[in-house]
């Protein structure tokens, strides 16, 4: 993990330090909340429903067990005892009082850590690839080079009042578990002919009121004119995104209307006419960040007596190898995904005693390194296969070992209503409902990979436009409806979803669910995932089943 120097130790320190000023002026009278508002956002600070939210910056996703320890310690004695995973790897806090905000960023930085580029129409926190440095189908640790565009991008001067959010995911792997068509730029590692290594580079991506997939504007750039290439096309952007309407500002309605073509063409201008060198990384940089991701692993077996014993007397044990426990690149370790979705909790949620929990695990069986990833879990990277017993034993114990990975249970949810004063909908409720009709393991590995994700509002957060099933909830005079939405996808396939049909109140949506799986399941061929199912059959058989009564 990238290690903060002494510069950048005391520039936290300092931020925390006029930020604290500037709560004493809001607190004395002497600014309004709206004079206000520009510096919170600037430093994660949000006003919701209730109460004012913290949004912490986890950047790749990537933790220490001292990190997680002070966001336990943070989460138990400024707020209710627990925080929210989001869909951008980062950790909210929704019950903050204004007078603590300074304190909590006084403890941030004592870690390495902070609310910076957590909001505002900056570039916002880079998320990569959950299994980077740990799965053996990636091309390079997507890491560093997440790692390079951080330094690059914080504070930017350039780019620190941009039209609209901003928003870059990388991968290096051949299986997308960075979500990039999503984004505002998606970067997707690739190998040229000649053997070298360069970036798919993808832009206008975005859910939201308008929903798009990016579209590849560069099929291969070197990874060495990574950044300078980026600022070209910020520089595109800050030139024309529009800044007099917000539903309109987003880099994807520029590609839009100008054409991913036209911007393309105007970015290479840019680029072409820019001293790279000015820029662009230079090895002995690059090298520095690369020395900080640099894993060590023993040689081991590639098998182990004991685990294989243990799995055989122990079916649970078993199920939770099926689901939660993946390949390593190493012989002899594996990766682990720590499921936050317990049926009947809110998804993405997670106490402090737990947050301990994964952090001594992370400290005594990972290598110290705990992950979030976009589904609003957490994973352990490196752990020995002799080692997943007593994993598995004290996850189980903290109630985290539910086997559910990407299954019908494993639901992404915003906030919703419940929080957000953006929301339409609440989104947690209707998960729990839908979690709990397939709480059973035995019956939810039968439905198998089933990606369902809600959002509560038009904004996304939720990703429930490349959800294989989708649901939106909407306002109709007061009451909540929600729109539902199949064969979407995030992954490498990616796809926005389907419209269903007309939205269905609160009280129909889990049994709507319940309805589209056993279409599903009656209809699917050998081995089909449901998306597959679904793009054979198309939408009619769904929406018969779900709209039946109507007719």
């Amino acid at each position: 993990m990238y290690r903060y120097d002494t510069l950048d130790k005391e520039f936290l320190a300092d931020r925390a330090l006029e930020f604290r000023q500037q709560v004493a002026r809001r607190l004395a009278g002497e600014i309004t909340e709206d004079q206000f508002k520009p510096i919170r956002l600037m430093n994660g600070l949000y006003l919701q429903l209730h109460a004012y939210m913290l949004r912490i910056a986890i950047p790749y996703g990537t933790l220490t067990s001292t990190k997680l320890r002070k966001l336990a310690f943070i989460a138990r004695t400024y707020d209710n005892g627990y925080g929210h995973f989001t869909t951008r790897t980062n950790l909210q806090l929704h019950w903050i009082k204004l007078k603590d905000a300074p304190e909590i960023l006084d403890h941030l930085a004592e870690v390495e850590m902070h609310s910076m580029q957590t909001s505002g129409n900056v570039i916002r926190n880079i998320t990569a690839d959950p299994y980077a440095g740990a799965t053996a189908d990636e091309l390079d640790d997507p890491r560093v080079w997440s790692e390079a565009i951080r330094q690059w991008s914080t504070l930017h001067p350039e780019f620190s009042f941009l039209p609209r959010k901003f928003k870059i995911a990388v991968t290096a792997a051949a299986k997308d578990r960075a979500a990039t068509r999503i984004y505002d730029i998606g970067l997707a590692m690739r190998r040229g002919r000649d053997g070298e290594l360069g970036f798919e580079v993808m832009v206008g991506g975005g859910l939201g009121r308008t929903p798009y997939l990016a579209a590849t504007i560069r099929e291969f750039l070197p990874t060495r004119h990574l950044l300078s290439y980026l600022e070209a096309i910020l520089r595109v952007y800050n030139r024309h995104g529009r800044r007099d309407n917000i539903w309109k500002a987003r880099i994807k309605v520029l590609v839009a209307s100008l054409g991913a073509e036209e911007f393309a063409r105007q970015v290479e201008e840019e680029w072409g006419k820019s001293d790279h060198s000015r820029v662009d990384l230079p090895d002995h940089e690059l090298a520095r960040i690369r020395a900080s991701f640099a894993g060590t692993f023993d040689t081991l077996p590639a098998a182990s007596e004991a685990l294989e014993a243990r799995k055989a007397a122990d079916p649970a044990f078993a199920r939770f190898l099926r689901r939660n426990v993946h390949p390593h690149k190493a012989p002899g370790y594996a990766i682990v995904d720590v499921s936050l979705k317990e049926p009947g909790e809110t998804p993405g949620d997670i106490n402090s005693e737990q947050m301990e929990v994964v952090a001594n695990l992370g400290e005594r069986y990972s290598q110290d390194e705990i992950r979030v990833n976009y589904q609003q879990n957490l994973l352990l990277p490196h752990v020995k296969l002799d080692d997943l017993p007593a994993v598995y034993d004290a996850l189980a114990a903290a109630r985290l070992a539910t086997p559910n990975i990407d299954l019908v249970s494993d639901i992404i949810a915003c906030p919703g209503l419940d929080y957000c004063a953006l929301a339409n909908a609440r989104a947690i409720p209707v998960a729990q409902q839908i979690a709990e009709r397939f709480a059973d393991p035995a019956l939810a590995e039968e439905v198998g990979e089933l990606r369902v994700k809600i959002s509560g509002c038009i904004n996304a957060c939720g990703h429930h436009h490349v959800g294989n099933i989708g649901i939106l909830g909407v306002d109709k005079k007061g009451e909540e409806f929600y729109q539902v939405t199949l064969g979407g996808s995030g992954e490498g396939d990616a796809a926005l979803g389907q419209m269903l049909g007309p939205a269905l109140p609160a009280g129909k949506v889990a049994e709507a669910v319940e309805q589209i799986v056993g279409v599903y399941l009656r209809e699917r061929k050998d081995d089909e995932r449901f998306l597959d199912t679904y793009r054979r059959t198309g939408v009619a058989p769904f929406k018969e089943a779900v709209y039946a009564e109507a007719h």
